[in-house]
Order: structure tokens, then sequence, then C-alpha cells
């Protein structure tokens, strides 16, 4: 079974197209290409990523394809594309002939509508995935976790993963409502959850692994081990925390579970969402 890390970005850095990286994220300001994760993969046994959107562009799309022709550890790539466009059907059929783009993503979470997802024009877009057998990464905040769940009721045969846990307020120690909403959503099969960018949500200079136990065990509870997939969200945990260190949260917490269980986090239901 191989080993993917299923959440992971590559940028030439542009203070303008990456104006969300922060003074305090200074470390991010560079590019981040695949030559910098390589040696990474190769010393924790990871044999593969899958590439996440960062701009909302479709350039975006062409780099990433130019990447992973280059580069054969990178078995998948979500990218982007309007879902509000009136040619989206178009947009897709073009992209069928590029197998390693399996699915998309918008940045939901920062909407001033916390409702968009659930906007016809949007919805449309959600249909036209599913006709052309793409996925969909939901990138949200818990607040967004109810109308998430309205949406993928709506489409029960769309697969849908959850970015990042949903982002749980771990820095406020927050968890009664998320854990709440994550049960409700994870009812649907047709939804995964990604244990990803839990770092990022912490306080970054304190943390330790025992905080992210209750957040791990709450999806581990919702979802089973057949819906979680692991992702680093590599680069962006660098504030917080090196590539080393998020491996070793998610093989500490799970050290405990069989081999079997290990290997479909790691890899094998990544494989599955995403067709790889």
């Amino acid at each position: 079974m191989q080993r993917i890390d299923a959440h992971v970005h590559f940028w030439e850095y542009n203070p303008v197209q990456n104006s969300w990286i922060t003074d305090e994220m200074a470390v991010l300001k560079r590019d981040f290409l695949p030559a910098d994760i390589q040696p990474l993969l190769e010393t924790h046994a990871m044999d593969s990523c899958v590439l996440i959107q960062v701009n909302q562009s479709e350039k975006e799309n062409d780099f990433f394809l130019r990447l992973a022709s280059e580069n054969s550890f990178i078995k998948g790539i979500v990218g982007w594309v309007d879902l509000t466009a009136a040619n989206l059907s178009e947009r897709l059929a073009v992209y069928q002939h590029s197998p390693k783009i399996c699915g998309f993503r918008h940045i939901l979470q920062n909407e001033a509508d916390r409702t968009f997802m659930l906007r016809p024009d949007f919805k449309r877009g959600i249909t036209a995935l599913c006709k052309f057998d793409y996925t969909y990464d939901l990138l949200i905040y818990s607040d967004q976790l109810p109308h998430a769940a309205g949406l993928v009721k709506s489409f029960p045969n769309q697969p849908f993963i959850i970015d990042h846990l949903a982002k749980p307020a771990i820095r406020e120690k927050e968890i009664a409502f998320w854990k709440r909403q994550l049960y409700n959503i994870s009812r649907m099969d047709n939804v995964y959850c990604k244990l990803s960018g839990m770092v990022t949500e912490s306080h970054w200079n304190n943390w330790s692994k025992e905080i992210f136990w209750p957040y791990i065990d709450a999806v581990v509870e919702s979802f089973g081990v057949d819906r979680i997939v692991f992702g680093s969200d590599w680069p962006a945990c660098l504030p917080a925390a090196s590539y080393g260190e998020v491996i070793e949260i998610m093989e500490d917490y799970f050290s405990s579970f069989s081999i079997l269980e290990q290997e479909k986090l790691f890899g094998g239901n990544a494989m599955t969402f995403y067709g790889l």
C-alpha cells in the first residue's frame, strides 16, 4: 500500500497573489516546489502526494499540471474552476484530458456569505462536478459545517472531503459545537474528513501532541477508519510545526491501531476517495 500525503501545496511566492501570508508567517515568504518536499517524503517513507489548490485561478492548474508531469510522486491534483461560470461544463471537459486532476476546491472559508455554498449557481457547479466524476474539497470553518451538511445532503452521489477538520478553534479549546456538527455531517457516507491543518489552528509556539487528541477522537468516532485521510498541509504548517512533527502527531495517535487501519489513513483512503 502506498503512503500518500493527501494535502500539500506548491507556489512561486508573489506578495500580491500570496497576500494571505502575513509577517508572522515569514517562513512561507519564498518559493515552495517539488524539490523542497521530495526529501521530506523520502525521509518519512511517504511515496507520493496530492497537490491542493492555493489560488483561485485556472493558471495555477496549468502550473500544477506542469509540475506533475515533471515529478511522478505527484499522484493527483485538486485544482480550481469557477463553479458558478456559465461555461463550467466546457472547462471540465477540457480537464478530462488531464487525468491527474481528480477534483476541485473553492476557498469557501473566506466568503463573507457563509451560505455561499448553497447558492443555486454554486450548486449547479457541484452538479457538473458529479457528471464529470470529480471530487470536491470543502475548505470551511466550523461555523459553516451546518451549511456544508445541507450541501452534502443535496448531492448524495458527489464525493466530498472536509479539509482540516473544518478548522475547529483549537487555540480557544472550543470543541462542543464543532464536534456536534461534525458528527451530523458524517452521517452522510459521501463525505470524508481530512486529518490536516490542526497545528495552524493551535498556539503555534506552544502546543503538545495531546491537545489534538480530543479533536482526532471526534473525527475517528464520527467517520470511522474508512473515511479519514492524512494530509500534512505542508508548507502552510511550517509556522507551527515541521513536516516531521506533523507526521509524528498522526503516527503517535494511530500507533495502537491495526496495520490495516494505519494503511487506510496514510494512503488507502486517499486512493479510494481521489481515485488515484
